[in-house]
């Protein structure tokens, strides 16, 4: 993970822990069905951000250690999940991550993943992870145009994101996923997942995307214009509908 994706999140964090979309029930189903992992198997959360992953694990009965480079959303983390017990937050990067030897059963990954070193991550993440323990890496990918409102949200975002064509949509596909853990591939799933939002929501959902322009930058304020009516355009009882698929992989690393 280079310098730049690990800071462009900084001045965004209130927005990240408020309207960031979590993850669907069925991804933790799968974990403990599927995959056979025991909800006392102790967890590293790699990029962790502001905890919405680690949150996860934790309600799920896991002790969790979050490793994340950012400070600020480090703090965030700690400050909504520092009186869980089993948790703690180290500094750490994906590559880097300061754990020793053998001393998570999971490894897990979430939205962070695309901005890492696959190859190194790789390397690391098998030192870490016990013998035949799995790293468990997943994802919100969004529904570009499956409903008119998305559509047209994507339409924003490419007419008034600051670099929204270099990083968007940059997460790995099935293929590239299966090819990453190998031979010790053991599945990959995948679930609907839906936020219901009022136009507050939406704009900091909007906003917690390290490509909107920030306050004070020329395209923000014609960008929330734009948001504004396709808000109005498609909003059935003052909600719009976020859709997501969640996207899921499992296996060994050693």
């Amino acid at each position: 993970m280079d310098l730049s994706s690990q800071s462009r999140f900084s001045n965004r964090v209130a927005d990240y822990v408020r309207y960031r979309p979590g993850y669907p029930p069925q991804l933790m189903a799968w974990v403990h069905g599927r995959l056979g992992i025991a909800p006392q198997a102790r967890v590293a959360d790699i990029g962790a951000g502001t905890g919405i992953s680690s949150r996860l694990f934790l309600q799920a009965g896991h002790p969790v250690i979050a490793v994340e480079p950012n400070a600020a959303m480090r703090a965030a983390a700690e400050q909504w999940l520092g009186g869980e017990a089993g948790f703690s937050a180290i500094g750490g990067s994906a590559e880097a991550t300061g754990l020793a030897d053998a001393s998570v059963d999971v490894v897990s990954a979430a939205q962070a993943f695309h901005w890492f070193d696959m190859r190194a991550v790789r390397v690391e993440w098998a030192r870490i992870l016990r013998p035949g323990g799995l790293a468990v890496v997943y994802w919100n990918s969004r529904l570009l145009e499956a409903t008119p409102f998305l559509a047209g949200y994507e339409a924003l975002l490419l007419e008034y994101g600051t670099d929204y064509s270099a990083v968007s949509e940059r997460y790995q596909d099935d293929a590239t996923m299966r090819a990453w853990f190998g031979e010790g591939f053991v599945d990959a799933a995948s679930f609907p997942n839906v936020q219901r939002m009022d136009f507050s929501a939406l704009r900091g959902r909007l906003l917690s995307s390290s490509y909107a322009p920030a306050e004070g930058q020329p395209r923000h304020a014609p960008m929330l214009e734009a948001l504004r009516a396709l808000f109005d355009r498609h909003a059935v009882d003052g909600h719009i509908e976020f859709a997501y698929q969640t996207r899921a992989f499992a296996g060994t690393l050693n």
